[in-house]
């Protein structure tokens, strides 16, 4: 597998690298379009063929180092694997690498939000989403991807962004005043403060590629419409970095098709934005 951003050496070494982008290509329990394990490698493909350079934070993050771990392939059941990527992220948090997952179906989020959670006090979860996955349980599986989010309220507060479809059961289940559904906020931007207001200062966010509306992000496992745009998604995650400190994300559900490489790309730069505003917030990185 390549490196992100088809970096040399020079920026892609593991010890002096200030970022670690972590594959994890499982698929085990999704329900309807299969080929999220292929996700990390396309979004790693596409992301060699960015302009390395960010025109809104005029930086180039690239610049602290982008190492690319291996991919985590335990693929017996959700749980080991899971287990398995809450020791590689631990692994890498511990030694003050600013770490991000990518999936894979969205069950892989689990171990890295438990890692997240036991490294940082006062740690909220960010959900950014078309659908709730708050089932307590789903085809005889607690971390099933439809599980994800009601194993990570048992880790920290959520805020959930986007959603647009759930199960009437999982209505019980969530906090009406954190869930902040798509109907509500696509013409509009008053929403914004309130959803930064209910995060902690740390923050880690979890990014469903559903969440984005099927024009734009089409592969996807479970695409729903009516889903959000680029510049609003993106506006509100500047929200989110300028206020409280991203202590990591992941980026998962990318379902890559041969016949539309743009979705690939899509996710590649949403990566690569965000640790450019992340970073741009707190180091100069002009002329590194």
């Amino acid at each position: 597998m390549l490196n992100f951003g088809g970096l040399p050496r020079e920026y892609s070494g593991e010890e002096s690298s200030a970022i670690v982008i972590i594959p994890v290509p499982y698929d085990g329990t999704s329900t309807w379009i299969k080929g999220a394990d292929r996700g990390p490698e396309a979004i790693i493909e596409a992301s060699a063929n960015m302009e390395l350079y960010d025109i809104e934070t005029d930086s180039e993050v690239y610049k602290l180092g982008i190492f690319t771990s291996g991919p985590v392939i335990e693929k017996s059941s959700p749980e080991r694997m899971s287990a398995a990527v809450y020791e590689r992220v631990k692994h890498f948090i511990d030694r003050n690498k600013f770490t991000v997952i990518t999936g894979g179906e969205h069950s892989v989020s689990i171990g890295s939000m438990k890692a997240f959670a036991k490294k940082y006090d006062n740690l909220s979860i960010l959900q950014i989403d078309a659908h709730s996955d708050m089932r307590n349980e789903y085809e005889g599986s607690d971390h099933n991807h439809a599980c994800v989010m009601a194993r990570a309220r048992e880790l920290a507060p959520l805020v959930q962004v986007g959603i647009r479809s759930c199960d009437a059961g999982e209505l019980e289940i969530a906090d009406p005043e954190r869930v902040f559904y798509a109907y509500q906020i696509h013409d509009n931007e008053q929403w914004m403060d309130r959803a930064v207001g209910l995060l902690s200062d740390n923050v880690y966010m979890t990014i469903d590629l559903d969440a984005f509306d099927p024009s734009i992000m089409p592969s996807t496992g479970t695409p729903e419409p009516g889903g959000m745009g680029w510049y609003q998604t993106l506006a509100f995650i500047k929200k989110v970095i300028e206020t409280r400190n991203l202590a990591g994300f992941d980026v998962v559900e990318l379902c890559p098709s041969k016949a539309n490489r743009a979705p690939d790309f899509l996710a590649a730069k949403l990566i690569y934005r965000i640790l450019s505003m992340h970073f741009a917030k707190s180091k100069n990185l002009k002329n590194i």
